[in-house]
């Protein structure tokens, strides 16, 4: 079997990442010289490699994430130094959603909640979690689409079955009446089951404070904590001004 050969194979058996790197191994091997187990060490090795980077893009891609630039790394933790930077850190290693707890970040529009959000969302992929970022509209939306079209009920198991979902910008628009009841029905049925974040700007002084603005279920004291008691792990309430106004 010669080079062209071999490469073909490689790719029949969907190993690209050995065929990709297989002449320069090979020349390799010759150089230094590589003994036939590291030549084959190292194959496996970038094989491994390119499947597992593969994967990483896929869940990134799976996730559709608002802003996949979003990350912990170019979060500006100065404009607000009150911050609980160690909740966050510790939200980032992912370890609250091994133990299948939920996260509640509150703040003013532009306080840098979403950015937050996302980027915990970022670490969990890479910590090889599936995750999926919605805004709360969204994720209605969708379920009300399955609901027409007679895929509600498969609709709604991969939304509680996901490790991570991020629901963001809770309360921010109007929405219909019946709604509201879908999303306590998902948050309920993932509670210790999977972990859930929720971004909101409840209780900040926000035009939709209360969730005044989302419905009259969302408005009855009696509705209204029966959603956020099923939030219950980590709250990191985040003050001050927005970014906008913090860099003005």
């Amino acid at each position: 079997m010669n080079l062209v050969e071999l490469d073909r194979a490689l790719k029949q058996l969907r190993l690209g990442g050995m065929a990709a790197v297989l002449e320069t191994r090979l020349r390799q091997a010759q150089a230094e010289p590589l003994a036939p187990i590291d030549l084959i060490s190292c194959l496996v090795s970038d094989e491994l490699a390119r499947r597992g980077e593969r994967l990483l893009e896929r869940r990134k891609k799976q996730a559709q994430f608002r802003d996949s630039q979003k990350t912990i790394d170019n979060f500006d933790f100065t404009f607000n130094r009150k911050m609980n930077r160690s909740l966050v850190f510790d939200l980032a290693t992912g370890a609250f959603i091994a133990r299948h707890e939920d996260a509640l970040f509150l703040g003013p529009p532009g306080s840098g909640k979403s950015h937050l959000a996302q980027a915990i969302g970022q670490a969990a992929i890479q910590q090889g979690y599936r995750v999926l970022y919605r805004e709360t509209h969204t994720v209605l939306d969708e379920l009300a689409e399955a609901t027409l079209d007679g895929t509600r009920k498969e609709h709604m198991e991969f939304l509680v079955t996901v490790p991570l979902l991020i629901i963001d910008d809770l309360g921010m628009r109007k929405l219909p009446l019946t709604v509201a009841e879908e999303l306590l029905e998902i948050i309920m049925r993932r509670y210790e089951r999977a972990s859930t974040m929720l971004t909101s700007n409840l209780l900040c002084g926000a035009p939709h404070n209360r969730f005044n603005a989302e419905s009259g279920f969302m408005q009855s004291p009696d509705s209204n904590p029966a959603i956020l008691n099923q939030v219950e792990g980590f709250s990191l309430r985040i003050t001050g001004e927005a970014f906008s106004m913090a860099i003005n």
